[in-house]
């Protein structure tokens, strides 16, 4: 065996410690570039040759060089990375809103209370101009701060449809670069060996795509990998892509619905492919978060406006007039009529609108209040609809769909239908969602607060009980038109010990005895459908007795016209008493009324509900952040580059090539020798 085997073996690990070192450089080089996996020169044995002194070996080969990485590690962190993005974005999301529900003095709370507070000073003093001035101006402020909430909440929409169309174009942009990575890791795969760096650049890109949205990957024989979006729409397929696109949503134009591209135009995803990403917490604040605190805002600015509006119709004002309306939602006084938002691919050519009732309607005929939700509203083509409500965008599992025909009031709203739907044609109904933008004062003449009611309760001298007026209602200004007032409210006793009865004498006679439930409204039957009234009895009245001797009599409680409105303050009572109601959102249950809230416990109930979804979207962005960062040390701790055990195999390989040099130089010296002796 000559030397040439010994050069040859030198030069073999030579060549196998300068790959060792090549790579090991490389590493240290590339410590801080993003998405750079560990690369380590392999080698192997290049086998032996047989003699008859047996088998010697030929030394080393350099088989590639290979990447640090483990595919679960890999999916692990790109999906932890997923779940991260998408809590952060809405956490981000919900501490804006939370901005919007201001406590103390800058609160929509405050202004409520002191706008129904300023009532009690014009309670005092009926005439006095600056007293009603002051009313005006709180209601001014009101209407001025739900409006500049409303705007916000809208600011922060505008803000989610940049974010999401930004979002999408970066989406766009990262498909693209894995598609044309595919294709270039495709074309060198016939070459035998990995392209490591283009590889490391494709999992970067699927790794920041991840922060967008949730994806899985499957690969393909020639290398390149299709990715799907939440395991269902194919975003990239080898070299092409689908691209997404932020598309107008079908029934509200200010808001973004999410799509692809294809043949047939646009087409829109469900959301249930966008489970994770910052594009899926957006979605999920825009379609949820938002028009919830949106309903809410508007629920308490209609509850507000329509009961106000309503007490001043039952009073008169300084001019003697009806009480004319204080609020207004939209361009014109009156109640506010809502157009629904038809969906864009409606084949029929109806139309929807709806006109928000006055709550004493609703009372009389049953129907709850105005809710604070959107609903859906689907044709059946035969004149028939479906009435769905929505939570988040998506049915209300809590809300059983009814069925609905033109001209039904429902939750406070009375729906009206023109045109010719198309069966499935859809309507997207909003009854609250604008009345807090919407909602400006209508009056400035402060001689127009209806401070008088046209009725006037009359307590005999003679009466002996402790029964006192705690309420007096009319149904309208006309009660006081009644021609069978004055009307004499009686009691009498019973066989049942503690039950009253009462009966109502007037121009018309004696009225039929009835129960009377003490604390509860008892109902003054009038001549038309808007000449009665109501009034409230509390205390214990004496009751008429005959049984006894002498016989007990009633005291009596007189109601007729009011003859002096000026100094009269019974409707700017009833106005203050708005304030401690419960007003908002009164649901109406298997016949019975269940109350809403108080103004004051409404607006406390809104921190509530976006307080909660702060602290709870802070604590998934935390609890999901943690896992993604520790994900990612798992996955870094396999590819990544260690400076110190860098620096260790480079000193390892340099003595190894030292040593082979070292080889070289024996056999050279072997050679020369050789030469010398046989010359």
């Amino acid at each position: 065996m000559g030397t040439g085997a010994l050069m040859s073996l030198g030069v073999r690990a030579m060549a196998a410690s300068y790959a060792q070192l090549q790579t090991t450089s490389n590493n240290i080089s590339n410590v801080n570039t993003p998405g750079y996996s560990r690369q380590q020169a392999e080698l192997e044995s290049a086998g032996g040759q047989y003699t008859g002194a047996g088998f010697f070996g030929k030394g080393v080969n350099v088989a590639t060089v290979s990447r640090a990485h483990d595919d679960f590690l890999t999916r692990e962190a790109a999906l932890s990375r997923s779940l991260a993005a998408s809590d952060s974005a809405r956490s981000d999301q919900l501490m804006q809103l939370e901005k919007v529900f201001g406590v103390g003095e800058s609160g929509l709370g405050y202004a409520a209370g002191q706008f129904f507070n300023s009532f009690a000073d014009v309670a005092t003093k009926p005439q006095d101009s600056s007293a009603r001035q002051v009313v005006l101006s709180r209601a001014g402020e009101l209407a001025s701060r739900f409006s500049t909430s409303a705007q916000q909440i809208d600011d922060l929409q505008s803000g989610v449809t940049q974010d999401l169309r930004a979002s999408v174009s970066a989406v766009n942009d990262l498909t693209q670069q894995i598609a044309s990575l595919n294709q270039r890791i495709s074309d060198v795969r016939g070459l035998g060996q990995p392209p490591n760096d283009l590889l490391d650049q494709r999992e970067l890109a699927i790794n920041n795509l991840s922060e967008y949205v949730q994806v899985t990957t499957i690969g393909a024989e020639d290398g390149t990998l299709s990715v799907f979006m939440g395991g269902g729409q194919a975003i990239v397929l080898g070299a092409q892509t689908t691209p997404l696109v932020a598309m107008a949503d079908p029934y509200d134009l200010t808001r973004v619905a999410i799509g692809v591209t294809g043949p047939g135009g646009n087409r829109q995803l469900p959301t249930s492919l966008l489970s994770a990403g910052s594009i899926s917490g957006l979605v999920r604040f825009q379609n949820g978060d938002l028009t919830d605190a949106r309903n809410l805002l508007g629920q308490m600015a209609l509850s507000i406006g329509q009961q106000v509006n309503e007490q001043q119709g039952l009073g008169l004002d300084l001019l003697g007039q009806t009480g004319a309306a204080m609020f207004r939602f939209g361009t014109t006084s009156g109640l506010p009529v809502v157009a629904a938002r038809a969906w864009t691919a409606n084949a029929g050519t109806g139309s929807v609108s709806l006109t928000l009732q006055a709550p004493a309607t609703l009372a009389a005929a049953q129907v709850s209040g105005v809710q604070a939700s959107d609903y859906e509203l689907t044709a059946d083509g035969l004149g028939g609809f479906q009435l769905t409500r929505l939570s988040g965008g998506a049915p209300d599992p809590l809300f059983t769909p009814v069925a609905v025909v033109n001209g039904d009031v429902v939750d406070g709203f009375k729906i009206s239908v023109t045109g010719t739907p198309a069966a499935n044609d859809r309507f997207l109904l909003q009854p609250a969602g604008s009345a807090a933008r919407d909602i400006r004062r209508d009056m400035s003449n402060p001689k127009l607060i209806a401070a008088a009611s046209p009725l006037s309760a009359t307590v005999s001298t003679l009466n002996n009980g402790t029964g006192a007026v705690a309420a007096l209602t009319a149904e309208s200004t006309a009660s006081a038109s009644n021609p069978n007032l004055p009307a004499a409210l009686k009691f009498q006793v019973t066989a049942t010990p503690g039950q009253y009865t009462y009966t109502w004498t007037d121009g018309a006679g004696t009225s039929t005895p009835a129960t009377w439930v003490p604390g509860q409204p008892i109902d003054y039957p009038g001549t038309t459908a808007t000449n009665g009234f109501q009034v409230t009895i509390t205390g214990v009245p004496v009751a008429a007795d005959a049984s006894v001797t002498p016989a007990v009599v009633s005291d009596s409680f007189t109601f007729g016209r009011n003859n002096y409105t000026l100094a009269d303050n019974t409707n700017v009572n009833a106005m203050l008493s708005l304030r401690d109601s419960p007003m908002v959102g009164s649901i109406w249950s298997g016949g019975s009324l269940q109350p809403g809230s108080s103004l004051t416990d409404a607006y406390a109930n809104i921190l509530a509900d976006v307080g909660v979804r702060v602290q709870s979207a802070k604590a998934a962005a935390v609890q999901s952040g943690t896992v993604a960062k520790q994900a990612e040390q798992n996955r870094s701790a396999k590819s990544g580059v260690n400076l110190d055990e860098e620096a260790a195999r480079l000193i390892q390989y340099q003595q190894t090539y030292q040593a082979a040099a070292k080889m070289l130089q024996v056999a050279q010296s072997i050679f020369d020798e050789l030469l010398r002796v046989a010359g």
